[in-house]
């Protein structure tokens, strides 16, 4: 059984284990107050174009973005998403549990709209009995592995600012975002066009990590309490920084990113080739075809992978993920049965 259920399923590139068995028996301050963190937060400043910005790494995406609402948002205020964001639909409601609400509207393909946007502002409009909208989330890559292009987020970020709202965005799938073959968005765009962001490592080449940046360090200066506060302040910081240190040491972070979503174009296209419909279309590293419930159980005998959606009752929109570690053999192996399956109808 080969598993294509996500992008974490194997360990870390092998220059970040090369990285951390390196520095193993090295003694460091607690805390991520070392010089290993402080040169990967240089090195990522330098890669997003912004010396000032404020970086806090943290273990896992949902730790970042309770910790990251949570203090960017006052009592009454409520953050805005996409209907089936990751937030509302995938954290056991750890926004919530903070006393703020996720407003959700729908979206094209996974992707949020200044019209959506608008919709929840006209929804929410009856102060002080309703909660106030007061940030906006986004992610990149989303849930259906759609990417923002550069004027889409432009024109949601033009919105936001016009409208007083925060923008927050969800990098977890970032590396294959921003390495899609359509994609135009750079990080030195994110560092524009957003309040804050971050960087995952856990869906790209690290054991564990996540990096969070405020764009500008005014935004919340004391975000330092809240990572503690949170239970997200790792003892051995400094296994975060070299994880991200190595994965921004001669664009790796993007190298291995780029395979994964080259391994899925495979994949994506043999399969559209061979007759699929798909959910969404897809350029990163997850895509989701339309098969029967015939050929699901046929090849879940021989591969694991995620039962996404059913479309009607005869048909199912399932989840294949490459990763930095795909093997292009059982992707091969993989396309041969999805082929053979067509081909025998």
């Amino acid at each position: 059984m080969y598993s294509f259920t996500c992008d974490y399923s194997e360990g870390a590139h092998p220059n970040v284990l090369k990285k951390l068995q390196e520095l193993n028996y090295v003694q460091h301050p607690g805390y991520g107050e070392d010089t290993v963190t402080d040169e990967a937060i240089e090195r990522i400043r330098q890669s997003i174009g912004n010396p000032k910005a404020s970086i806090y790494f943290v273990i896992g995406g949902t730790q970042a973005n309770m910790a990251v609402i949570s203090a960017l948002l006052r009592t009454p205020e409520a953050v805005i998403c996409v209907e089936g964001g990751h937030i509302f639909a995938h954290e056991t409601g750890a926004i919530e549990a903070t006393g703020h609400r996720v407003i959700t509207v729908p979206g094209i393909q996974g992707k949020l709209t200044p019209a959506g946007i608008q919709k929840a502002l006209d929804d929410y409009f009856m102060r002080p009995h309703m909660v106030k909208p007061a940030m906006v989330y986004v992610s990149d890559a989303t849930e259906v592995g759609t990417i923002y292009k550069k004027a889409e987020l432009q024109a949601i970020s033009d919105f936001c600012r016009a409208h007083k709202l925060l923008l927050y965005l969800d990098g977890a799938r970032l590396g294959s975002a921003l390495t899609a073959e359509d994609n135009d968005l750079t990080l030195h765009d994110l560092t524009e066009l957003t309040d804050a962001f971050y960087i995952g490592g856990t869906k790209n080449g690290a054991l564990f990590g996540e990096a969070i940046v405020f764009n500008d360090p005014k935004l919340y200066p004391d975000f330092d309490y809240v990572r503690k506060e949170r239970g997200a302040l790792l003892a051995k910081g400094w296994l975060l920084g070299a994880q991200f240190g190595e994965l921004f040491k001669d664009d790796l972070y993007f190298k291995i990113a780029r395979h994964a979503n080259m391994l899925a174009k495979k994949l994506a296209s043999a399969l559209k080739e061979a007759g699929y419909d798909f959910l969404a279309e897809s350029t990163t590293n997850q895509i989701f075809p339309i098969v029967t419930k015939e050929e699901m159980a046929f090849l879940a005998q021989k591969y694991v992978f995620e039962e996404w959606q059913p479309i009607d009752e005869h048909r199912t929109a399932i989840r294949f993920v490459t990763s930095w570690a795909t093997d292009e053999e059982h992707v091969d192996e993989l396309i041969s049965d999805c082929v053979a399956l067509r081909t025998n109808d």
